[in-house]
């Protein structure tokens, strides 16, 4: 049973983070909590700064930045590892064929507007998110043997309810930043839970089933699995340090939204680590300290994968979302401007990481019953 207390001890003080820290910033600023407790929410309140060249250029200098310096080391790993083994192909199974087949037509469904079909436009979204998470499974089946679905399917599954809550925390993290709307249908409040409960709830099983896919790949392994490794960050300072910034970016977002809008997506995943790493148990950067970064690089990736898909499909659907984002909203590809993409790549750090934890949940499960 001691897996059971121990993620519980992680996923507390998160959602307790998470959920009063951008409230303590709203009222620091002034701002009623009645805004960002409503529900369906609200965010026409939440104005935004225009574009700007400099912010602009500056983001966009800091991310070339980063991945230029991951793809020397990924230059670097490259030259190091000898030349891959071909990979045996097999069948595409059976059941990922008809998935194919069932997400080409759920795709034709969401673009288009047949009348006969109009009482169900609006949820065209969970239908192709479920083809892509079958399809992705059997194409991994077909490279390796093995996938999630056919490998572990408690966890896969286990993952769907985890996943809806999971990115219930994300929409209300954007009641202060406002990055995000809905459009396309107007629910009462039951309603509108229900129908974004569902979709929400393929996030997480889309991301870990990616994942394996672009694992399966040995140019993956041979870009990433000899890296030079980062020096470790010894004892526990870095991790109240870890802990302290997150919280105050979670401030921020209350305070400052333009500002501190990124920080939806990258203090989340430092918070966790931080509480991760004072517990002393594992947490997504800790493969950083070792040559092997297939697992942290293949999440970022195979997020931003997902995200292609998610806005692809997002963008000729009657129910949809927009973005309205401060200061570098410019050359969208898709609803989403263009350096948006790279919030994607922190996100698929915290899909893995939350994988961990039901994956802890779940073993503790077995365990208990052993």
């Amino acid at each position: 049973m001691a897996p059971i207390p121990n993620t519980l001890l992680t996923l507390a003080p998160l959602a307790g983070m998470l959920t009063g820290l951008p409230l303590l910033g709203a009222w620091l600023a002034g701002r009623p909590a009645a805004h960002y407790l409503q529900f369906p929410p609200d965010p026409g309140f939440v104005a935004h700064a225009p574009f700007s060249w400099a912010a602009f250029g500056f983001l966009s200098v800091l991310i070339a930045a980063v991945l230029a310096w991951l793809g020397r080391r990924a230059v670097e790993s490259w030259r190091r590892s000898p030349p891959a083994a071909p990979v045996g192909r097999r069948p595409v199974p059976w059941w990922g064929v008809a998935a194919g087949a069932a997400g080409a037509g759920a795709w034709v469904l969401a673009w288009t507007r047949f009348a006969w079909f109009a009482p169900f436009q609006e949820h065209t979204f969970t239908p192709l998110w479920l083809a892509y998470i079958l399809v992705v499974n059997a194409l991994c089946v077909a490279r390796t043997g093995q996938s999630p679905l056919t490998d572990r399917p408690g966890l896969l599954i286990g993952l769907f309810p985890a996943s809806a809550l999971f990115w219930w925390f994300f929409e209300y993290l954007n009641r202060f930043v406002a990055n995000w709307t809905y459009t396309g249908a107007h629910l009462d409040a039951w309603s509108y839970f229900w129908f974004a409960t569902l979709p929400f709830s393929t996030v997480l099983p889309a991301v870990l089933s990616t994942q394996a896919l672009v694992r399966s790949f040995p140019a993956v392994a041979r870009a990433f699995g000899r890296v030079r490794p980062l020096p470790p960050l010894q004892g526990l300072f870095w991790a109240r340090f870890a802990l302290l910034a997150a919280a105050l970016g979670l401030i921020g977002i209350g305070v400052r939204p333009d500002r501190f809008y990124a920080l939806v997506w990258v203090a989340p995943l430092v918070l966790l680590i931080a509480i991760r790493a004072l517990r002393r148990q594992s947490h997504p950067l800790q493969d950083l300290a070792t040559p092997d970064w297939t697992a942290p690089v293949s999440a970022a990736l195979a997020a931003l994968v997902c995200g292609v898909f998610w806005e692809m499909w997002n963008y000729w659907s009657l129910e949809r979302w927009t973005y309205s984002i401060p200061y570098v909203h410019r050359f969208s590809i898709f609803e989403m401007p263009l350096l948006g993409y790279a919030g994607y790549l922190p996100f698929g750090l915290e899909c893995t990481a939350v994988a961990a934890l039901v994956q802890e949940l779940v073993q503790g499960k077995h365990a208990g019953r052993a």
